[in-house]
């Protein structure tokens, strides 16, 4: 082939015809396909812009091997089926793919073992970093992200004692707040309904933050007015006629989950019960269906699309050296409507 030709064609180019293409160094193109973060911009999108042009397809698995590093960041959420990780995933998305960058996306079911073999598999992998809804993990989980020596950020809650790095909301300051305005909108008899609280930390935190704001109304605890329950609309149904057969006087019923209430909301209209008339029902987590059902439901509303933005940033900014420990509490917002 005559000197300064490109050649093109998916495996038949080779990474000098980018750079010949690019007008680039070698080492410049790897830059650009395993660590985008340390060039500019312009650097970067001339030498993505003729990878594209020729067709060059870099062989990931021996650039994994020789760097111990691939350009993916794994992402596990507790459910796919759930469209609450969704704007996380894609806030996280956007930001890694302007720094040429790829998320991989696993669902780990709400179970910690599956999140560890998950951990397991996208270590294998040599991701360059990991984002993590869990702020629970089981031991070997621990272990093996302590060997790995990569960023983590975790972002579905504000733990004590973080892995790494924490972007996320409180759910107890966020349970808590919801409570004390059921109360300062008269109701007396508030009950709670939340996931198993023996397997998932944040509906523990939500329960904590319920009672705290029970405290701060200065009223008492009343095991007939909490309930755990399993995922989804039907469980949300059940929970609301069970509550109200164990607890007639209830007055507002707090859903620490979305699904959960919409649930229940569609159980009172099944059942002619007048909410918030015979009962009031509140939220957690804003879902879009929340303002366009009769009557709307009062919520919290969570920054999740933020979320994820600000872990792919804080990610991004470990990968170029920082040593900064993220603590960000990127807080909620109390959002009433006629269902309360």
């Amino acid at each position: 082939m005559a000197e300064g030709k490109v050649r093109t064609g998916g495996a038949g180019a080779r990474m000098r015809d980018v750079a010949n293409a690019a007008g680039v160094s070698l080492m410049t193109v790897s830059r650009a396909l395993r660590e985008p973060q340390k060039l500019s911009e312009e650097t970067r999108k001339a030498v993505l812009d003729a990878v594209q042009k020729i067709g060059y397809v870099p062989n990931s698995i021996a650039a994994n091997l020789a760097s111990n590093r691939s350009s993916v960041v794994g992402q596990i959420i507790p459910s796919i089926q759930n469209s609450l990780y969704a704007d996380t995933a894609k806030g996280t998305s956007d930001v890694l793919r302007t720094a040429g960058l790829h998320l991989l996306l696993a669902d780990s079911g709400y179970s910690l073992n599956e999140e560890e073999a998950l951990i397991g598999a996208l270590l294998a992998q040599r991701v360059c970093g990991l984002v993590l809804h869990n702020t629970d993990h089981t031991p070997r989980a621990l272990q093996m992200i302590a060997r790995a020596g990569i960023p983590v950020i975790e972002t579905g809650d504000m733990p004590r004692t973080p892995l790494d790095m924490v972007v996320s909301y409180s759910n107890a300051d966020a349970a808590k707040a919801m409570t004390v305005h059921l109360g300062s909108r008269g109701y007396r008899r508030i009950g709670l309904v939340t996931l198993d609280t023996r397997i998932n930390r944040r509906a523990r935190e939500r329960q904590r933050g319920y009672l705290a704001g029970l405290r701060a109304l200065g009223l008492k605890k009343d095991t007939l007015l909490i309930s755990e329950v399993a995922p989804g609309l039907t469980s949300g149904a059940h929970a609301m006629v069970d509550m109200m057969t164990r607890a007639p006087d209830v007055d507002a019923i707090f859903f620490a989950g979305d699904v959960l209430a919409i649930g229940a909301l569609f159980e009172t209209q099944r059942r002619g019960w007048k909410v918030p008339h015979r009962v009031a029902i509140a939220g957690f987590d804003d879902l879009d269906i929340l303002q366009h059902t009769v009557p709307r439901l009062t919520c919290l509303r969570l920054p999740r699309l933020e979320i994820g933005r600000r872990s792919a940033e804080a990610l991004l900014e470990r990968m170029r050296g920082s040593k900064e420990a993220v603590r960000l509490d990127l807080g909620f917002e109390v959002i009433q409507r006629e269902s309360t």
